[in-house]
């Protein structure tokens, strides 16, 4: 039986089944198994073989059969010619900025994002190959615009934004970067490719902390970066085979298995996560709730023009109290998890203290302390009926 293959005349959720699977030629299963083997059988004549390469199976550090199977399925996922399956979320980003990137250049990115984008872009690049980065809003397009320096190289954004869920418009944004000749990157985590897909709306390059949502069983390290395969391949030379930054076999099948049920997940996960956020928005214990579902959050109308079938299970939310009353309020939680990951079945919450080193880049409600909400797959009202005990025992 010849290879099958699902593009886009397929809908999303055959492609998130079909894409990347097919039987397995020597025991007629069929799911692919996991190849566990770290080197593959060399041909007659080996000596033609460039060792670097990632186009043949030749050792699993330049690329596995399982990877090559998830690849395809992201590429089907996210809309795009590519994709590179790396070993977690920040080897994604990383290889990124290794791979385009070089001493004295300039980046523009969120002034809000995850904390090893912070880290990668102010501390470790900026102190040891003299990069540069201006963290602006860039939930104006404008403030992008104006920082933009003649040796800026890369624009790169995350929406929603992590952790105050900020939204930035990806096709303003795409449209200033192309206009200047500079690559364009988007961080897809919070929202995954079933709600927003960024290189649709012109993003050159959309990564993925496979981790997460497309996952979404909290059982696998992964990540992905998407877009044209030319630069693809410079980033799996680069970043995948010089870095060494492969995912293991396991875990690229395990994320493969999970990516299945992606839709399924995504529409249980933004609607129970509206529910959450129309309840906090009503509770007089509670300070602000931004979530872009919410009418009367500041990013609504740019997330309902680019995301599609939900806004997410990501909320952020802050209660009218200091550290222990938020502490208190977590220590009764029952449904809910403290934990610092997000996208998994179960409901996990961390709180952002009011000594977080960021807080100075965050809009000022986020003053004080506030929650990273991840809302699970649990039944809403169990959800919602979990944070409501929690907040009369804590004395809200």
């Amino acid at each position: 039986m010849a290879e099958r293959h699902y593009g886009p005349e397929f809908g999303f959720k055959t492609r998130a089944v079909h894409t990347g699977n097919d039987v397995d030629k020597d025991t007629g299963a069929i799911k692919r198994p996991i190849t566990m083997g770290n080197c593959y059988e060399l041909p007659y004549d080996p000596t033609h073989l460039n060792w670097s390469s990632a186009d043949k199976a030749l050792y699993t550090r330049n690329g596995g059969v399982n990877q090559k199977y998830l690849q395809q399925k992201i590429a089907a996922l996210e809309g795009t010619e590519d994709s590179v399956v790396l070993a977690s979320g920040v080897a994604a980003l990383s290889g990124i900025f290794f791979t385009f990137l070089k001493a004295g250049d300039h980046v523009v990115t969120s002034k809000v994002t995850y904390i090893a984008v912070y880290r990668l872009l102010t501390e470790h690049l900026k102190n040891k190959y003299g990069i540069e980065a201006t963290l602006v809003d860039t939930s104006d397009p404008e403030a992008v615009r104006a920082a933009i320096r003649p040796n800026t190289k890369l624009i790169h954004i995350e929406t929603p934004g992590n952790p105050t869920i900020g939204i930035s418009d990806i096709a303003a944004i795409a449209k200033i970067a192309h206009e200047k000749g500079i690559l364009f990157s988007v961080d897809n985590t919070f929202a995954s490719p079933y709600l927003q897909r960024p290189a649709e709306l012109g993003a050159d390059l959309t990564v993925e902390s496979l981790t997460k949502y497309i996952n979404g069983h909290g059982d696998a390290l992964g990540g992905a970066v998407s877009g044209k395969k030319e630069l693809l391949d410079q980033i799996r030379l680069q970043a995948m085979v010089n870095l060494g930054g492969a995912i293991s076999p396991f875990n690229a099948w395990l994320i493969m298995r999970g990516a299945v049920t992606l839709p399924l997940r995504m529409r249980q996960h933004s609607e129970s996560a509206l529910a959450v956020a129309k309840y906090l928005k009503d509770s007089p214990a509670v300070r602000f709730v931004a979530y872009p579902g919410l009418e009367s959050d500041p990013g609504h109308a740019t997330a309902a023009k680019q995301m599609k079938n939900g806004y997410s299970g990501m909320i952020a939310f802050g209660l009218k109290g200091d550290t222990d009353a938020h502490n208190r309020f977590v220590s009764y939680l029952r449904v809910i998890t403290s934990a610092v990951s997000l996208g998994h079945d179960e409901s996990l919450i961390v709180l952002i203290g009011a000594d977080d080193e960021r807080q100075y880049l965050y809009p000022e409600k986020f003053h004080g302390g506030f929650f990273r909400f991840s809302v699970g797959l649990e039944d809403t009202q169990d959800i919602i009926g979990d944070i409501d005990q929690a907040l009369r025992k804590a004395g809200f």
